[in-house]
């Protein structure tokens, strides 16, 4: 008979160790019960848009290059919904009246399409980021009402039509109320305005309803919350669904800043908006550091911690608000990726550093 061999007992007790370890690791990376987790371990397990699974989407404006490499992972990770930065902008998918230019906006669509996500559209009439051409005929002179119309007309329709059951929502308009403490000044002076009066703003609604009716259309604007302006938004709309214009929901943009707009005007606006039967979305949004008329342009601690701060805030607003907030949007995916930030002038205005790293304005959105 064959002497069965010794088994070496320390061996037996490393194995034993390492099998131990193993399995604890591998529970974790499941999202097992963790202690005293670092950020950084949780940002490899969750991305932003999970904290609020069960909230709303957690949306951000892109680019086509955002969307490819490690940004584009970086997307899919945190976000799911995604509205085109500027590519569907009149100007850019629109450049001439014989001309459609879809590549760019079709990029996106299909990026969001094939991970899952919601699209937003933006914009379908805007004073700015608009061909002149819209404007003008062959001799350069300012067109008929008729002709405006005729072109609009024919912008929305063919834009909506081609992202029909791709694009669940449309910015229809966008900025369209002056900021003006005259109560009785409500309409920018755009062209369309100039051309046309109040006649286009039921109208295109009407168009991209018939382009596709299951579309949600927003009116989209910046200052929402400040009561003036506030009113005005709200007494424009109320006049419209009146006379049965198909609007179903307000943009709110939300470029805020560290100290405006305060926790009561945020709540008062999403309440009064949400009172005339309208989806509220926060559309566009980014808290700067620095706002435009402050002469000191350093970021420093102490302005990090008010946006923390901002921050925390907000969201707990619109958690409070779920059922009446439909979605969250933040204007591009990093500080180093924003409208605002120019050379002499940093801003730091989102969750994320210019390296991707969840900044520490991030870690408060998600604790609660």
């Amino acid at each position: 008979m064959k002497t069965k061999p010794t088994i070496n007992r320390t061996f037996i007790a490393f194995i034993s160790v390492f099998a131990f370890a193993a399995v604890i690791t591998l529970l974790s990376s499941f999202g097992g019960p963790r202690s005293n987790i670092n950020p950084g371990e949780i940002d490899s397990l969750k991305g932003l848009k999970d904290f609020y699974k069960g909230y709303f989407p957690i949306g951000v404006a892109v680019t086509p290059t955002n969307i490819e490499g490690v940004t584009g992972e970086f997307i899919k990770k945190h976000f799911n919904s995604l509205t085109c930065e500027n590519v569907m902008k009149p100007a850019l998918i629109h450049p001439s009246e014989k001309k459609y230019f879809w590549d760019d906006a079709d990029k996106i669509v299909n990026f969001a399409q094939a991970n899952g996500m919601k699209v937003r559209g933006h914009t379908l009439c805007w004073h700015s980021q608009t061909g002149a051409w819209m404007f003008k005929d062959s001799l350069g002179n300012q067109v008929t009402k008729e002709v405006a119309l005729s072109r609009l007309k024919d912008h929305i329709t063919t834009v909506v039509s081609r992202f029909k059951g791709k694009v669940y929502a449309w910015d229809v308009l966008n900025e369209a109320v002056v900021d003006d403490a005259d109560t009785s000044k409500v309409y920018r002076a755009s062209m369309w305005y100039k051309i046309c009066g109040e006649e286009f703003i039921p109208k295109i609604y009407q168009w991209a309803h018939e382009a596709d009716p299951k579309a949600v259309l927003f009116y989209n604007d910046y200052n929402t919350e400040i009561p003036v302006k506030r009113d005005k938004i709200y007494n424009m709309l109320k006049k419209l669904l009146a006379n049965g214009v198909p609007i179903n929901a307000i943009g709110l943009q939300g470029h805020w800043h560290i100290n405006d707009p305060s926790e009561k005007n945020i709540t008062d606006a999403i309440n009064k908006f949400s009172s005339l039967g309208l989806k509220v979305q926060i559309t566009e949004l980014d808290v700067s550091t620095i706002p435009e008329k402050d002469t000191v342009k350093t970021y420093t601690p102490e302005r990090e911690q008010q946006q923390i701060d901002f921050y925390k805030m907000a969201f707990k607003v619109f958690r409070e608000k779920k059922d009446l907030i439909t979605g969250v949007t933040f204007w591009n995916i990093s500080d180093g990726r924003s409208w605002l930030d120019r050379p002499n002038r940093q801003t730091h205005p989102l969750l994320f550093d210019n390296n991707l790293k969840p900044k520490k304005a991030y870690w408060e959105v998600v604790k609660f």
